[in-house]
């Protein structure tokens, strides 16, 4: 999606065109389909309408589980749990993301298992344990390698590694 315009160092969260992702929610408000119903779960969500997003969250499980691949299901739920991250529900965000990191590790899908682990890295952030998430993203770093991703995908990983221990290091100084 060429919506993201940067991270937040500070929150890790995307930056994002707010008029182009209101501009394409519009155009694609009424396609039904499995990718589509992903791509208005992620745009509501950046554009801060959480209950919305959750909802369509919901819906775009469901259709996963009837008529898409164990891929599609895992992505699904992946983009579930960071719907239940922005509303501040990290324990379940935590579970979900960690069940899908480990099914997606077990099945060899190391590119689905990264975008988890990556996930399960900015859950762990927001909740303020920076171990876990430094570990979330060194793990999310290895897998990408291991897949083969761009280098933008491994800047990412690495940057929020690099968040993750300056948070961490303030709190062992603060504490």
């Amino acid at each position: 999606m060429g919506y993201i315009k940067g991270y937040d160092s500070d929150t890790l969260r995307e930056l994002v065109d707010e008029t182009a992702c209101a501009e394409r929610l519009a155009e694609i408000e009424s396609q039904r389909s499995l990718p589509a119903l992903l791509e208005r779960v992620w745009l509501l969500k950046v554009l801060g309408r959480l209950d919305e997003s959750l909802s369509l969250s919901d819906e775009s499980v469901r259709v996963a589980r009837m008529a898409g691949t164990r891929k599609d299901v895992l992505r699904s739920r992946v983009l579930h749990a960071t719907v239940l991250q922005y509303r501040g529900a990290y324990a379940a965000a935590e579970q979900e993301l960690a069940t899908c990191a480990s099914e997606a590790e077990g099945q060899g899908w190391a590119s689905i298992a990264a975008f988890a682990h990556q996930n399960h890295g900015k859950n762990a952030y927001d909740a303020g344990d920076f171990d876990i998430a430094r570990e979330s993203f060194k793990r999310a770093l290895f897998l990408r390698r291991e897949a083969g991703a761009p280098d933008a995908e491994l800047e990412t990983a690495l940057l929020a590694i690099e968040a993750a221990e300056k948070r961490r290091s303030g709190q062992l100084v603060a504490g």
